[in-house]
């Protein structure tokens, strides 16, 4: 019914003066316009134009069938380009901290899968100071993590504030040096937890210290202490304690994407994809 060449004929027409100058910007003579026209008309049972000779103008039915067209006209064009691309083929070492792994980076790494099934993924997971090292020495392509402290390299994707948590119902006794689950230096959010400390003037202590988030969220969800973490990493049985206006105000974190001084075509393909994606748009 809706004959995608009938629909390209049609809403360059709806743009244009007259089916003549249609044709002119499509190659196609004024009758040729006129064939598509009426069998779109006929296989819609809708008249499209009202056309005399000096005007033409778009029904009610032709301005709603407009809107369709260029969607259709768009995903049209979005699937040739797709399927007449050629594949790409190699391998990107990527680099990710595991807070961003276990939020919505894995949906846009599905996607570039799902579109670039030859591209070969490496990817590496730890703390953000590691993978700036490796990326330094060549050894990731691409790497998404927190903005160091005094770094004005990177590509900045969303800030998210820190939060304290703790398992459910927790009363933090402030009288009490507060009990501390923490990243392993040199953390970015570690140093920027304990120099919230420092300057709030309250007394602390470090009762347990993890290589990854998942592992401080392990320890808060156990009643270990209290855990300073992305927002993002709050959830049902990982939440601000009932007393947290009391506490320090933690600092917002910066996340940014770094890349090699040379990509490749596959990892600026995965480099594209995150920063046109809702992770880059926080």
């Amino acid at each position: 019914m809706l004959n995608p060449l009938w629909l390209q004929t049609f809403a360059t027409a709806a743009a244009s003066s007259s089916f003549t100058e249609a044709g002119r910007q499509l190659g196609l003579t004024q009758s040729t316009v006129s064939d598509h026209i009426r069998r779109l008309e006929e296989s819609l049972g809708r008249r499209l134009f009202v056309r005399d000779t000096h005007s033409l103008a778009l029904t009610a039915d032709g301005e709603s069938l407009l809107v369709h067209a260029r969607l259709i006209l768009q995903a049209h064009a979005r699937a040739e380009a797709q399927f007449s691309a050629p594949r790409l083929r190699g391998r990107v070492r990527f680099g990710t901290s595991d807070d961003l792994a276990m939020g919505p980076l894995p949906d846009m790494l599905a996607a570039f899968r799902s579109q670039h099934p030859e591209v070969e993924l490496e990817i590496t997971i730890g703390l953000t100071s590691e993978l700036y090292a490796s990326l330094d020495q060549g050894k990731l392509d691409l790497l998404v993590g927190k903005r160091r402290a005094g770094e004005s390299r990177g590509h900045s994707m969303f800030s998210t504030p820190m939060q304290w948590l703790t398992r459910p119902d927790t009363l933090v006794d402030l009288t009490e040096p507060l009990p501390l689950i923490l990243l392993p230096e040199p953390s970015i959010t570690r140093a920027a937890t304990l120099q919230a400390l420092g300057k709030s003037g309250h007394h602390w202590r470090i009762v347990c210290t993890s290589g990854s988030h998942a592992g401080c969220m392990a320890a808060a969800r156990g009643g270990l202490g209290l855990a300073a973490l992305p927002q993002h990493l709050a959830s049902r049985d990982l939440v601000v304690p009932l007393n947290h206006a009391a506490l320090p105000r933690l600092p917002d974190v910066e996340y940014v994407a770094l890349t090699a001084r040379r990509l490749s075509r596959p990892a600026d393909t995965l480099y594209q994809i995150l920063m046109a994606s809702r992770l880059s748009r926080g």
